[in-house]
This record gives C-alpha cells, sequence and structure tokens, in this order.
C-alpha cells in the first residue's frame, strides 16, 4: 500500500494514464485519472466543459476534484497535462502526496497523440505541443519529487515507475 497520493504530472500524451493504470494493477493501489473522473461526475467530455464553462470553468472543477481525492485512499492519481499549472493544485499536491514527472520528448508524443480529443491541441497540434512544452516543462520539473523519462519501450518505463513506486512509497 502506498504511504501518500501519488500524483502523475507531465504533458497531454506523455504517458500518465496508461503507465500509472499498469502500474497501479501490478502494486495493488488504486488509480484515478482525474480528466476521466471529472467527465463521469459533469457528466460531460472535456471537450464539452471546455466548450460550455470556458478553460477557467475546467480548471475549477479540476482544483475541486483534487481537493475530494486528497481524502481518500492513498492511490496513484494521473493529471491532466494543465493541471500543475494552477498554484493551489500545486499546493494540493505538494502537501498531500508526491508529484512524479513523466518526462516523454514531444516528437514521441507526437507518434501517437489524439489531437481531436485534446481541446488545447485542436489547431496545429505539433506547434502547440511544442510551445506548450516549453511553457510548462520548467514548472513540472520544478515541482517533481521524481522524473521517470519515458523515451523507450513502455514496459521498460513502466518497470521503472514500478520499481520507484515500491521503493520510494512503500508500494
Amino acid at each position: 500500500m502506498l504511504n501518500r497520493q501519488i500524483f502523475l504530472t507531465g504533458m497531454p500524451g506523455s504517458g500518465k494514464s496508461a503507465l500509472g493504470r499498469r502500474a497501479a494493477k501490478e502494486v495493488g493501489t488504486p488509480f484515478i485519472d482525474l480528466d476521466s473522473w471529472i467527465e463521469e461526475r459533469a457528466g460531460i467530455s472535456i471537450p464539452e466543459i471546455f466548450e460550455k464553462y470556458g478553460e477557467a470553468g475546467f480548471r475549477r472543477m479540476e482544483t475541486g476534484a483534487l481537493t475530494f481525492l486528497t481524502r481518500t485512499p492513498p492511490g496513484i492519481i494521473a493529471l491532466g497535462g494543465g493541471a500543475a499549472m494552477n498554484e493551489v493544485n500545486r499546493k494540493i499536491m505538494r502537501n498531500y502526496g508526491s508529484v512524479l514527472l513523466i518526462d516523454r520528448p514531444v516528437e514521441r508524443i507526437l507518434t501517437d497523440l489524439d489531437a481531436e480529443n485534446r481541446p488545447l491541441l485542436k489547431e496545429d497540434p505539433e506547434g502547440k505541443l511544442r510551445e506548450l512544452y516549453d511553457q510548462r516543462m520548467p514548472t513540472y520539473r520544478q515541482l517533481a519529487d521524481v522524473t521517470i523519462r519515458n523515451d523507450g519501450e513502455f514496459q521498460a518505463t513502466l518497470n521503472l515507475l514500478v520499481r520507484v513506486l515500491k521503493e520510494r512509497y512503500h508500494a
């Protein structure tokens, strides 16, 4: 069992959800994809939330969800790419858990990114992704307790993540 919440942060398409889901299964801990959790409770998709409430409305939902989830048993929470850009969210993550950055190069993200379901990347996915990478990575790196490089084979990255969880967080 984990001794604290583990927040996975990183760029859209970096592998937070896929790696987090599999790692949680391997170490026997709960897994939550924050965007899916928000969609489930809102009853509409993230693109629909952006359309109906704007990015600011979505970010408020995100902060509310994070606050709620800090009161649940420790597990792995895969964050949306923009969650760490909010100072309140960063304080929540620092106070209630540890932050693991899944760092994947833009070129690797672009090979299998579905930009249609990512409101901030719909137009000019490559240009926007590179812009977001340059804006967000300094914050991600400053916030991270651990950085997991996801630039090779999925299984090797998963093995590294599981090892970190077991050695550092008693999973």
